[in-house]
């Protein structure tokens, strides 16, 4: 265990099950060549919910089937999820297969239809193969074992190099609350909720509503501050299931430890957030841009996402070239509010700028910066005390091989 600070800390083996009352799995249905393509998370009991999609107009049939569960009452117990199939502008016969996943999977658990949420990904356009799909669902076992949470992160992968999962734990009234969760996403990353899937687990007690307003607040400041390659998906979503099972006092912004509960989900998103941004198709390098200085905390974060989004500054950092004025165009071309007099960079320790003027600095140290695993880029605008962090990848030559090859 890691201490984050002195009330949360972060569980290097917790998964998601390790919140209380939820179970997963995941399996190989043939879908993809290899790895696990089909998964489950499964609750004891109708958990709360709260969710956010993809800002795409053209969303998938699986999305529009989950709102359509979440719209009932506001809870769910199952979420099956596959890979390797976006079922997305597949029509009328893609509607009707995601909500026959629906049927089955509540049909196997002996469950509501309502109570049960699904999400696709993968290529797009291409009818869902219900022969493979259908049958593996009745072959699903979850559990709240670590291997099985395991086999649940696999299942989800797209061209995702690794898997992705954080735990934290907190105590709020005295008694523990675990939350816990599992992203995918490596490409068509763009803010405002693109191709990536994040489902996150918690015991807290919390109404479907209440966890609705904490989970917009924290992805604004986590998802929504993450950009690989500026396109934005059909799929995608994050939702966050609340078994209620950890046995503290309801929560609302009113409850004495609110703000425990939300810098929780916080911690959470950000780790899922970053480590997508890190998995960024053929990525070498996480880039973090921090701004300080603007005018709010809305346009620092407008900023940094628009550094971290510029494509000359992803190859910049991949060829380890100390060329700041990618970074200083980025700035202006954010529609931010800047002063052009007073703007500071630094690369890691190194300024390279101050007050908009270039300083002496070594092109041999800040290369060797830029071959990092993650580099800082910092950005002082000095016109107000808005701050805002965003994350980002390097643009490698990789993107261009696995994009291009991506249906073969």
């Amino acid at each position: 265990m890691l201490t984050i600070d002195k009330k949360i800390t972060k569980i290097e083996k917790g998964t998601l099950v390790t919140p209380s009352g939820f179970q997963a799995t995941g399996l190989h249905t043939g879908v993809k060549r290899k790895r696990n393509d089909l998964g489950i998370i499964m609750c004891d009991t109708p958990a709360n919910v709260a969710a956010v999609y993809t800002t795409n107009v053209i969303q998938a049939a699986p999305l529009q089937v989950t709102k359509d569960s979440i719209a009932k009452e506001g809870k769910l117990q199952a979420v099956i999820v596959n890979s390797g199939n976006a079922n997305a502008c597949t029509g009328k016969q893609g509607e009707r297969d995601a909500y026959e996943m629906r049927r089955v999977t509540a049909e196997q658990f002996l469950l509501p239809e309502n109570y049960v949420a699904v999400a696709s990904t993968g290529i797009i356009g291409l009818d869902m193969p219900m022969d493979k799909i259908i049958p593996s669902i009745k072959q699903l076992k979850p559990d709240a074992t670590e291997a099985s949470a395991a086999q649940f992160n696999e299942s989800i992968l797209t061209t995702d190099v690794y898997t992705k999962s954080t735990c934290y734990q907190t105590t709020i009234n005295g008694k523990t609350v675990s939350m816990a969760g599992s992203a995918k996403g490596s490409g068509m990353i763009n803010p405002n909720m693109a191709t990536m899937f994040s489902f996150v687990t918690t015991d807290a007690v919390i109404e479907s509503d209440m966890l609705q307003l904490a989970l917009k607040e924290v992805t604004d400041k986590t998802f929504n501050c993450i950009t690989i390659d500026g396109d934005t998906s059909t799929n995608d979503m994050v939702l966050t299931l609340a078994s209620e099972q950890a046995g503290n006092e309801t929560l609302t912004p009113e409850h004495d430890e609110w703000h425990l509960f939300v810098e929780l989900l916080r911690k959470t998103c950000e780790d899922l957030a970053k480590l997508i941004a890190r998995d960024g198709e053929g990525a070498t390098t996480l880039i973090e841009v921090e701004v300080n200085g603007a005018y709010n905390e809305s346009q620092a974060n407008q900023v940094a996402k628009s550094v971290v989004g510029s494509s000359l500054v992803k190859t910049a950092v991949f060829g380890a070239d100390a060329n700041w004025g990618r970074i200083i165009a980025a700035v202006g071309y954010s529609n931010a509010v800047i002063n052009v007099d007073t703007i500071d960079i630094a690369i890691g320790p190194v300024q390279l700028l101050k007050d908009s003027q270039p300083l002496a600095f070594s092109e041999d140290e800040v290369s060797e910066i830029l071959k990092n695993e993650t580099v800082k880029i910092a950005i002082d605008l000095k016109v107000g005390d808005g701050t805002g962090k965003a994350w980002g990848c390097d643009l490698t030559y990789d993107y261009v091989r696995i994009n291009a090859s991506y249906r073969s």
